[in-house]
């Protein structure tokens, strides 16, 4: 995901409104967020959807990570070796 350029990526409700296909096919083109404020203050980030999506699926990769340390860190890890037993006895039924 592109980094926001705060002079460009930051808009008042009052203006997306006004020119919401626009703003839609900018967030779509630079793949920047744009973030929309109400009374001064950020209301809502808009995000072009395959940025969203990659967003989401480094969100899911380290929680899979996270979770896989709590269970090294609980002693419930396997060594290489073992690893790869339980996946071959399993590939080979």
């Amino acid at each position: 995901m592109q980094r926001i350029q705060i002079d460009k990526d930051i808009r008042p409700l009052s203006e997306f409104r006004a020119n919401v296909a626009s703003f839609i096919n900018r967030v779509r083109t630079t793949k920047r967020p744009l973030v929309i404020t109400q009374r001064g203050k950020s209301a809502a980030v808009i995000l072009d959807v395959s940025e969203y999506e990659a967003l989401i699926g480094k969100i899911e990769l380290l929680q899979d990570i996270q979770m896989g340390e709590a269970q090294i860190d609980d002693g419930k890890g396997v060594n290489q070796s073992e690893a790869r037993k339980r996946v071959l006895e399993s590939v080979n039924g």
